[in-house]
């Protein structure tokens, strides 16, 4: 099984900075994420925030 590039926390921080008003595309560049990768993290969030 291949190991998880980015952790849990890492993700959330991301997801929370968009979530708080900045571009995906600058947030994505600042810490090396892909933003189809953004973009499928954020399909997995829950209406509560919380990460499936």
């Amino acid at each position: 099984m291949k190991k998880a590039r980015f952790t849990e926390t890492q993700i959330l921080r991301v997801l929370k900075e968009v979530e708080g008003g900045r571009h995906v595309k600058d947030v994505c560049r600042e810490n090396g994420v892909s933003e189809a990768s953004y973009y499928n993290w954020k399909s997995t969030e829950n209406e509560d925030g919380q990460r499936t």
